[in-house]
């Protein structure tokens, strides 16, 4: 994707596997936003060769939209309207859409079908922008930063939500989300993107073997001494302990690499080999 002379997105190749809740991570300006507006149809790429769900979403028709869902980072609506009323006048757009009641129970709004939306809290507000985009039974469901500013208790709810939609219902989730333990939590597998490259892509196992990310290794030492190791292998400096100590290590933890670790360590690699490749390619 490109903008005047700067290019945005560069050589980004990406194969998203159905049924999977794919986690598309970056910092600002990474080209995150653009990647994802390509794929749902809503800007023309300048080169390159896409296919959602089988289709170029540059000429996606009205039935391929119905097979995806969108919900976007925030979203405004008459504050007026009553949950369960959006709910059925958006039903009637689709094909074959949900049953409004059921999606309600399985949003668990089914208590708020009454209320205003002026008068959902914020958590509540997120699930109904789910029901919403989940509304015409899509295959693939977009979510761009679906859980900025929620307290802990939504958060794990609105997590929840989101593994019965993959495990009950089958759809496929692209979630971008600045939230590392989020994506940890939640995404089956996880991309990267920086300077507009896709640098990394898999799960956190296989993430964490590509940045060389090292576990951290404690334990206390017979004078009461704390210890600690970096290492590569902590299952065998673990074994290794426990031959020393000929038995129990005391106060043994292992601390592997959290995603954030990992995410961090990418970032710091990639902003020392990034002018470097740019000034090659000058």
């Amino acid at each position: 994707m490109r903008y005047g002379q700067r290019d945005v997105l560069e050589g980004v190749g990406l194969r998203i596997r159905r049924g999977e809740l794919f986690g598309l991570l970056g910092p600002n300006g990474a080209g995150k936003s653009t990647i994802i507006e390509i794929l749902e149809g809503y800007r023309r790429r300048s080169a390159g060769q896409v296919a959602v769900l089988g289709q170029d979403p540059e000429t996606g028709d009205a039935a391929w939209r119905a097979r995806i869902g969108i919900v976007l980072q925030s979203s405004r609506d008459h504050g007026r309207w009553r949950v369960a009323e959006l709910l059925h006048h958006f039903a009637r757009y689709y094909p074959n859409p949900m049953d409004p009641a059921d999606l309600l129970s399985t949003v668990g709004l089914d208590q708020q079908a009454d209320q205003q939306m002026a008068k959902l809290s914020g958590g509540q507000r997120r699930r109904l922008d789910v029901a919403l985009g989940i509304i015409g039974r899509p295959e693939l469901l977009f979510l761009d930063e679906p859980t900025t500013g929620f307290d802990p208790e939504a958060r794990r709810d609105f997590h929840a939500l989101l593994h019965k939609l993959r495990d009950e219902r089958g759809i496929t989730i692209v979630l971008t989300t600045h939230d590392m333990a989020e994506a940890q939590q939640l995404a089956d597998r996880i991309g990267i993107l920086q300077h507009g490259r896709l640098t990394a892509c898999g799960s956190l196992r296989e993430l964490a073997a590509a940045a060389q990310a090292r576990s951290e290794v404690r334990w206390t030492d017979p004078a009461g001494t704390p210890q600690r190791v970096m290492t590569a292998d902590p299952s065998r400096t673990a074994w290794e302990l426990h031959q020393q100590y000929d038995g129990p290590v005391p106060d043994l933890e292992i601390r592997r690499p959290t995603l954030e670790d990992t995410y961090l360590d990418m970032v710091a690699t990639e902003l020392v080999t990034a002018p470097t490749r740019r000034k090659e390619a000058a």
